[in-house]
């Protein structure tokens, strides 16, 4: 019954191990080995749900959050192997690589676990200041930049959120507590003026580390700059930490009958969010930083999900797994991609099915599970969206998300998919994919081909006890 602790504790040790020895081999064991024991404490937690002193404990909606970053982290710690295999870097930069890896990963635990608003702000910022040098890994200069812009604009976004938390304790009165279970139970008398004031900073400070336009200037460097298992776990788990509290918030907020309001300011930032993506998408040609710019478009659909209510509630839920793996698998290929062709140009990678089929497939299948398109589960997800602005009667706003999902459907088929076919431009004696760098991604694809397909039990359970709590 350790295993809220187990996961706090084991990367430290893990750690000190990597640091001390400094071998390539230990580094994909230790990585490997910590992403299996993370995948076994979120499914024990699952099914016995446990505490950690009175600051983190599991619920139906955290625990969802946690089997979402444990499915993949353990995907993107098998595709470690084939990466560090491949790296030149010295030994000392690869175990600051595992180090750091490994307590990004604890950091997102420690925001998911978290039941205290405080508590919660501080772990976010762990995740800044643990993933700022996994960012800057190939030490180039616009690695540097990226990482700088990162940690700049994050740590504005964070002081917002902080001031924000600020604002609220002067509202709570008798409550004097950031324990989310007492701001429910109590959020009908925390004084309306001071959490109305409190919500923009912390939606937006906390929007910000979740790449929400319009303060998302960070994440098309970092997604694009990183090397690529960090970017699936920036753009699939560390985006999701980040919207949790603002989730969390917002119960306190419809509690507090203040749902209204609430709703406005999520649909205007989710619809800007889309329009930015769609503006962007159209014009990149670098196909990481593309899809940087589709995780702003889905964070945007989450956000707007969670302001339409009703099947949006579920659809947002759903969005969340459903964008995490998607993105997993398409950033994990596209270090394929990279490796084989030594470029992020699109318009430089031709004939991807002919000179490497695995990858090139698996490319194909992620390219229409990110644009929505049956039978994968983000057409789900929209579908429920739009059903909710129906069931709203807003219907000029489903004219709209369905204009901008198009636009940006059409740009990533245009500017991707063409990656696929044609001769092969790949340098001369270029490698194809291993099995490492191609099973993980394949794994994602079958999640959500089965879930897309018939949405097992199990599975649409979690959803619905997530949904439930929102």
């Amino acid at each position: 019954m350790f295993m809220i602790e187990f996961l706090f504790f084991t990367p430290v040790v893990l750690c000190i191990l990597v640091f001390i020895f400094r071998s390539k081999a230990l580094n994909i064991t230790v990585t490997l080995l910590y992403a299996v024991i993370f995948a076994a404490a979120a499914v024990f937690l699952y099914f016995y749900p446990g505490s950690f002193t009175a600051y983190f404990r599991t619920d139906n909606l955290n625990i969802y959050f946690l089997l979402i970053l444990a499915v993949l982290f353990l995907c993107t710690a098998v595709y470690n192997i084939g990466f560090m295999m491949h790296d030149k870097e010295d030994r000392l930069h690869q175990a600051l690589y595992t180090i750091y890896l490994l307590m990004f990963t604890c950091s997102m635990a420690g925001v998911i676990l978290a039941t205290h608003l405080a508590m919660l702000w501080v772990f976010v910022e762990a995740t800044t200041l643990s993933s700022a040098f996994l960012i800057y890994y190939y030490r180039t200069g616009t690695t540097i930049e990226a990482a700088w812009k990162y940690l700049f604009i994050c740590s504005i976004g964070i002081a917002l959120a902080f001031i924000g938390i600020t604002l609220l304790s002067m509202g709570l009165g008798k409550v004097n507590s950031f324990f989310f279970s007492d701001l429910a139970a109590n959020a009908k008398i925390i004084d309306a003026f001071w959490l109305k004031l409190s919500f923009p900073f912390i939606l937006v400070g906390f929007g910000t580390k979740a790449g929400l336009a319009p303060v998302h200037a960070w994440l098309p460097d970092a997604h694009s700059e990183s090397p690529s298992p960090i970017s699936a776990l920036l753009s699939g788990t560390l985006l999701n930490t980040a919207l949790l509290g603002i989730i969390r918030m917002n119960k306190i907020m419809e509690l507090a009958d203040m749902g209204w309001y609430v709703k406005i300011l999520l649909f205007v930032i989710g619809f800007l969010s889309l329009l930015v993506a769609a503006v962007y998408i159209r014009i990149v040609k670098n196909y990481k930083r593309l899809l940087a710019y589709s995780s702003i478009e889905n964070m945007g659909i989450i956000t707007i999900g969670l302001a339409a209510g009703g099947p949006g509630l579920f659809a947002a839920m759903l969005h969340v797994a459903a964008h995490s793996f998607t993105k997993g698998s398409l950033f994990l290929t596209s270090g394929n991609i990279l490796h084989r062709y030594g470029t992020k140009d699109s318009g430089l990678v031709r004939g991807l099915l002919k000179g490497d089929s695995g990858t090139g497939w698996i490319w194909i299948f992620s390219l229409i599970a990110i644009t929505g398109l049956p039978p994968f589960p983000m057409f789900i997800s929209e579908f429920y969206i739009i059903k909710a602005f129906f069931q709203n009667g807003q219907y000029l706003a489903a004219a709209i998300f369905f204009l901008l999902l198009t636009v940006i459907m059409a740009a990533i088929f245009k500017n991707m998919l063409r990656m696929s076919f044609g001769e092969d431009s790949a340098p001369e004696g270029a490698g194809k994919s291993g099995l490492t760098e191609c099973i993980p991604q394949i794994v994602l694809l079958f999640i959500l081909l089965i879930t897309g397909i018939a949405l097992p039990d199990f599975i649409r359970v979690i959803i619905e006890n997530a949904a439930a709590v929102l």
